[in-house]
């Protein structure tokens, strides 16, 4: 039986992003970014319906001018997934998505400027029912605290947080959740440890400008893994110097690999040695590409071998164990057929589809029942 997740989650109040909720005992989502020009209204559409199929829960795009926001409009109109509007310092821009129907505020209230300006966001914050996220980063912290600290700490990112959390305390709105990035793993890791335990908004997690996709899968995948085992984070960014899609099948990966959701197929696949009876590598490469579009979970094991093959077989939905002369697929945890290595990708990928969609067909069964 396959064990269940044994993190105990941090426990935080839940604000919605759309239709998205975030905190409380929500699932955990996954976010991306666009990185594509915010005026080329075709270009953002297009990119985000990538990431929508790509099961992005939420979706960040970049607002730095008011001709971006009237392109926010129209980009707007065109999907469906919520949207948070990424601002800096001009609280009109803030002011103009939000009448166009924006899910979230990415500002930083203290670079927003004076009082009256802050006061007019969070107005219309409360009255478009719009959350707001903080994001402090150790490669843009205010001037005054460099010099306290003299160089980005995990105190210096808390204390310029709990500064923008003060501001909107006075203003009476708590409808927000935070993040207190960094490059550096350490250095992040101890920041969000610090902010958990002295607040109880939601957190979205993510080592900023964690690098290439090699680089900062693996930074992302230490990080973020380490707060989630901690149970400490309610969304997550990987942010990689890549396709955003990426972002978002990267951030699924980790989260499936502690259990907190299930997306897709769950492949376990062994690294190959001589014992192995078909190309084990090349199997995997091709099933992972066929296989892209689905998001219905589903576990597959492809072993090489029978010394460690039967016993994950027994604990796949979908099992294939190498053997001579042919192979041994097991399905529901049990030996069903023996298949040759000509055509097994084939073999496999028609078995995986029709498991998927008698799944799929179950699942409507259930939800028509009830």
């Amino acid at each position: 039986m396959k064990m269940a997740s044994p993190i105990k989650r941090r426990v935080s109040r839940q604000i919605h992003i759309g239709n998205v909720a975030v905190g409380g005992d929500a699932p955990i989502s996954v976010q991306s970014m666009t990185n594509t020009e915010t005026c080329d209204v075709a270009a953002t559409v297009a990119q985000i319906k990538r990431l929508e199929a790509a099961c992005a829960d939420i979706v960040r795009v970049s607002v730095p001018s008011m001709e971006a926001a009237e392109a926010f409009r129209e980009i707007r109109k065109q999907v469906s997934v919520p949207l948070v509007a990424d601002i800096h310092f001009d609280h009109k821009i803030a002011l103009k998505v939000a009448e166009y129907g924006v899910d979230c505020l990415r500002i930083n209230p203290g670079n927003i400027g004076r009082e009256d300006r802050v006061r007019a966001v969070i107005d219309a914050a409360k009255y478009h029912n719009i959350p707001i996220r903080i994001g402090v980063n150790a490669g843009s912290l205010e001037k005054e605290l460099q010099r306290k600290y003299g160089e980005p700490t995990p105190e210096a990112l808390v204390e310029s947080a709990m500064r923008h959390i003060d501001i909107l305390d006075k203003l009476d709105f708590q409808d927000f959740k935070l993040s207190v990035k960094a490059s550096d793993v350490f250095m992040a890791v101890a920041a969000y440890r610090q902010i958990a335990s002295q607040i109880d908004q939601p957190l979205h997690l993510g080592i900023t400008e964690a690098g290439g996709l090699r680089g900062g899968t693996v930074k992302s995948a230490v990080g973020l893994g380490l707060l989630l085992m901690d149970g400490i984070g309610d969304t997550i960014r990987v942010s990689l110097a890549a396709d955003p899609v990426e972002e978002v099948k990267v951030g699924y990966e980790i989260l499936k690999s502690l259990k907190l959701r299930t997306k897709g197929i769950n492949f376990i696949a062994c690294p190959s040695c001589s014992r192995q009876n078909f190309d084990v590598i090349s199997t995997m490469n091709e099933l992972e590409a066929r296989l892209d579009d689905v998001t219905t979970p589903l576990d597959v094991a492809v072993i090489g071998c029978i010394v460690n093959g039967p016993g994950e077989a027994k604990e796949a939905e979908i099992g294939l164990t190498g053997g001579t002369p042919n192979n041994l697929v097991y399905v529901a945890g049990k030996p069903d057929h023996k298949v040759k290595n000509e055509g097994l990708v084939d073999h496999l990928e028609k078995l995986i589809r029709e498991k998927i969609a008698l799944k799929q067909e179950q699942d409507k069964d259930l939800i028509a029942r009830n």
